[in-house]
This record gives structure tokens, C-alpha cells and sequence, in this order.
């Protein structure tokens, strides 16, 4: 656990950038730090690895006071990703990803065993290891910055506002995978955004700050549903679609039954089941019901033509939302990536439901201007 008591920065000519905060981070969890500029919350983050010596206050982690550690070793053990990505232009991924663990004395075998991790962990090849940063893309670069923060294996790990310069795909892309990593890897996360959106689609919890104090600490569900005084509501907005829907919080409220097919089925096959069930999209699954891809009317037009089988024409690359989902991620994620259907899978990649563009226009619809009014319906009839 990570314990902040008190924790107090003020800058010569006295003004207090962070005012007495106290906060408890429990292991694994994805803390979100927001607020205007000038609120403080990036001075609180830098004072937890000690980029920013605090003035006043205890740091703990475990009942270790870091205030105390050399700050050197400390930064060593704390994972951290900044905007500008800080990939070294003049070493090779590989190079990049084990610097922390090259300054932590690893043997070669340990480093390249961890290269080689974190690359299949962002889904790219084991060769872009002997490539420089600046043959990759500015989002595979970023992919190469989150990863290198896990390669010392950090309990912790700081990011101030990692994704801020990115086009929004690519910004969508990387939050999904950070949020993945984080659970798979059950590491403590804390996060600077200016976005309430990323916020919301993060963090386990939330820290809104004003002024160098914590306005409100808590789950994205509780601030949205509760927030704590009108500096908060307006903040956070009033056009956060679907939260005054309470029985409509995450996906698995809202998704419908997808038409699947394993993966094995012929051509024809998957026709018939597109005719009878009207649908233009079918979704590929193996016999264990994983998710494996995706084939549309055309698809199977071009497969007749070309004599192919089903699991050669299929779309492997789709985007999936895990069940337990925030609705208004898929809400978000609709609008960005203009996709008509997201499947929703469990922690296997089974598929359990299917949000679609219809569905949720109907939600929000009802969201925004309630159900119809019957007896207005039929005044206005007579």
C-alpha cells in the first residue's frame, strides 16, 4: 500500500502548489490524478518518485518512508512514462526497454528474456528489437515507452499525461492496452490526465484536484453519480451520456446476443446462417468459443469467387470491450473508431454479448429525453 499523509509543496515565494494531501493506494490499483491547470496534480505525482522533493509530509510505501530512500535508487524502482516518450534516438528498442534492468545489473540472458516479453506484450515482432525509435511509428513508440516502464518489474508505476499528444485512435488504442497490461500484471498505476474522459475509462478511482487540494477521491461511478460540490459538476460535465442510467452502467446491461460461427464451418453454412438470422456480420469463434475474428456479406462474396475457405477470409483484426465494461467507453469508442459493433469478451476472449451502434443510440436517446410520454402521445392523437 501507498500512504500520502500530508503531503505539502510550497515554492519559493510561498505558494503552496500541493496543500496537505492525504491519500492510501492499495496495491493494483489505477489511481487517475485530475484537475485544471495549475491544480497541483502533476507536483503530487513527481513527489512520489522524488522528480519533485516534497516540503513537508510522509510518503510510504509497505511502511518504507521514501522521503528517506536514496532518490536515485527510488526512481529506479518506480516506473515512469511522461508524454515526450523519452525513448533514447541513438539505442535500439531493445537497448531502450532494458535500460532500467542494464542499471539494475541484470545478466544478459535476464534482459533478453524481458526484451522479448514486453515486445509480444504490445504486439510487435521480435525483430523491431534491432530497430532504432525512429523507424517505428510516434504509436509504437508510445507502446515502447509503457512497456520499458515494466521491464524492471516496478510495483509501481507514474504516468504524467503519456497519451496528450496522440491522435485519438491511437490514444484509445493505448489506453485499452495500458488498462490490459495493468490488470494483467496487477500493477499499481497513478495517472495525470487533463481528459475526464480518459479518467473515467481508467481509473479504479479518481483524485480531482483544485488549487493544491483534493476536491473528491473516488470511483468514476460515485463522482458521476455523487459529485461532491459544483466545482466537481461542472469539471466533470453535464453531457456524460447514460449516468443517470444506473441499471445501464457497463456493457453487459446493454449488449445483445452476437451470431457466431466456429471457425471450421464452410462458406455455405455461414451464409444460411446469415440469411435466416438477417444479419450482414457474422463472428468467428474456435471450439472453445474464443473470439478469432469476423466476416461480413462481402467477404463471403469474395470467398465464393475466389473458392476460399471460411477461416481464410475472415477479418482477425477486430476491437473487443472485456464484460464489465463502462458503457460510455463503448459510447466513446463508437464516435472515435466509426465501428458499428464492438463483441464483448470475458477474461478467456470467449465472446459474451455484442454492443452495436443501434443499440446505443437508442440508450442514449433515452438517456437524454426519457421514455415517450403516453398520455401526450395520445392527447395529441384525438
Amino acid at each position: 500500500m501507498l500512504s500520502i499523509q500530508d503531503l505539502t509543496k510550497v515554492y519559493r515565494g510561498g505558494k503552496k502548489a500541493v496543500d496537505s494531501i492525504n491519500m492510501e493506494i492499495n496495491s493494483g490499483e489505477f489511481i487517475a490524478f485530475i484537475g485544471t491547470s495549475g491544480s497541483g496534480k502533476t507536483t503530487a505525482l513527481r513527489m512520489i518518485n522524488r522528480m519533485i522533493e516534497a516540503t513537508s509530509g510522509t510518503i510510504t510505501l509497505d511502511g518504507k518512508d521514501l522521503r528517506k530512500m536514496n532518490p536515485v535508487t527510488l526512481r529506479r524502482n518506480i516506473g515512469y512514462v511522461i508524454q515526450q516518450i523519452g525513448l533514447m534516438p541513438h539505442m535500439t528498442i531493445r537497448e531502450n526497454i532494458v535500460l532500467v534492468p542494464k542499471l539494475l545489473k541484470w545478466s544478459k540472458e535476464e534482459k533478453e528474456k524481458k526484451a522479448k516479453e514486453l515486445i509480444k506484450l504490445v504486439d510487435l515482432p521480435e525483430s523491431y528489437l534491432d530497430l532504432y525509435p525512429s523507424q517505428l511509428s510516434g504509436g509504437q513508440q508510445q507502446r515502447i515507452g509503457v512497456v520499458r516502464a515494466l521491464a524492471a518489474d516496478q510495483d509501481i508505476i507514474l504516468m504524467d499525461e503519456p497519451f496528450g499528444a496522440l491522435d485519438p485512435i491511437t490514444r484509445d488504442t493505448l489506453q485499452d492496452l495500458v488498462k490490459t497490461l495493468q490488470q494483467k500484471l496487477g500493477k499499481t498505476i497513478i495517472f495525470v490526465t487533463h481528459d475526464m474522459d480518459e479518467a473515467i475509462k481508467l481509473a479504479d478511482r479518481i483524485c480531482i484536484m483544485s488549487k493544491g487540494e483534493i476536491v473528491q477521491f473516488d470511483s468514476p461511478n460515485n463522482i458521476l453519480k455523487n459529485p461532491a460540490n459544483d466545482f466537481v459538476r461542472d469539471f466533470i460535465g453535464q453531457n456524460r451520456l447514460i449516468q443517470d442510467r444506473p441499471n445501464l452502467r457497463i456493457v453487459d446491461d446493454a449488449m445483445i446476443k452476437p451470431i457466431s460461427i466456429t471457425s471450421e464451418k464452410t462458406i455455405d453454412e455461414a451464409v444460411t446462417i446469415m440469411r435466416d438470422r438477417r444479419v450482414d456480420t457474422l463472428f468467428i469463434t474456435n471450439q472453445k468459443n474464443k473470439l478469432v475474428g469476423y466476416i461480413d456479406v462481402e467477404d463471403l462474396n469474395e470467398g465464393y469467387r475466389k473458392g476460399s475457405d471460411l477461416i481464410d477470409i475472415m477479418h482477425r483484426d477486430i476491437y473487443t470491450v472485456k464484460t464489465g465494461t463502462m458503457l460510455q467507453d463503448s459510447v466513446r469508442t463508437i464516435l472515435k473508431r466509426n465501428v458499428r459493433l464492438i463483441p464483448v469478451v470475458d477474461e478467456n476472449y470467449q465472446i459474451k454479448g455484442l454492443i452495436t451502434r443501434a443499440n446505443l443510440v437508442d440508450i442514449v436517446y433515452d438517456s437524454i429525453w426519457g421514455q415517450p410520454d403516453d398520455s401526450l402521445e395520445n392527447s395529441e392523437l384525438k
